[in-house]
């Protein structure tokens, strides 16, 4: 790997990991425009760590909140809505990962999935009214069910959880905190889970080389960060259905590719 494609992996990971357009399906992508076959489970580790780090930055008094005060209601509604990616997400991770959930018509279907739920929350859903402090246990364990159904690429993450934030009734500000603390344990969790494989050396720095990594980490960091403060100011001005019409057009040319090409899918 470059440094030219590591910079641009980073720019990716950090703008699609926090904006509702899935991280690891514009990632798949541009790993195969760019030829890059090698094993990219160290630099996937530390790009994710970028992200972590933006991520509690921005959220550094909620995250500093709950340190003082652990077992308060906000965490025991998170550990709840991390349940479902514990005991659903985590187990069928080598299946995700497997030749189907990486093809080009699965990311189509996903890419194009991901939109609708998008235009669903910006013209169905009616603003909501709860507070943070009137999330309930089920409107915790149902986002965190729809975060576990995002864990297929080219399926947002962020778009899941918000939409089902909102779906529950939950108001747009909460919706988003609520789903970018839940980010901080998933993105933590799957940091933790390839973090083993490469400490246990079933993985290796060697094949992609130091320098790309730390670039790619560091700049998926100061973009998450702007991506987030984006995506924030966007839930409050429903504009989450311009994320759409970027998906669905992403899911036709793949669909066209796969279907007629076979270029890169």
């Amino acid at each position: 790997m470059t440094i030219f494609e590591a910079i641009i992996l980073g720019i990716v990971q950090g703008i699609a990991e926090f904006l509702p357009i899935s991280s690891s399906g514009h990632l798949l992508v541009l790993r195969d425009i760019f030829g890059l076959n090698e094993e990219m489970v160290s630099f996937d580790i530390f790009v994710h760590v970028g992200s972590l780090v933006a991520i509690l930055v921005v959220f550094w008094r909620d995250v500093w909140e709950l340190l003082k005060q652990p077992f308060c209601k906000k965490t025991a509604l998170l550990i709840t809505g991390t349940l479902p990616v514990i005991f659903v997400g985590f187990p069928l991770r080598r299946f995700i990962d497997g030749p189907i959930f990486t093809s080009g018509i699965w990311l189509a279907a996903a890419f194009t999935l991901t939109g609708v739920l998008l235009l669903m929350a910006d013209l169905f859903f009616k603003p909501g009214t709860k507070s943070e402090s009137e999330i309930t246990f089920k409107d915790a364990i149902f986002v965190g069910f729809m975060q576990a159904l995002a864990l297929p690429p080219g399926i947002s993450r962020s778009g899941m959880t918000i939409t089902a934030a909102l779906g529950r009734g939950i108001n747009r500000e909460a919706a988003a905190n609520f789903s970018f603390l839940l980010a901080i344990i998933a993105i933590a969790g799957v940091g933790f889970v390839e973090s083993l494989e490469l400490a246990t050396g079933r993985v290796s720095i060697e094949n992609i080389g130091l320098a790309p990594i730390l670039v790619g980490a560091i700049v998926s960091g100061i973009v998450g960060y702007a991506s987030i403060k984006l995506l924030l100011r966007l839930i409050k001005s429903c504009k989450l259905r311009y994320f759409s019409y970027y998906v669905w057009v992403l899911a036709a040319l793949i669909f066209a590719d796969w279907l007629f090409f076979n270029w890169r899918f």
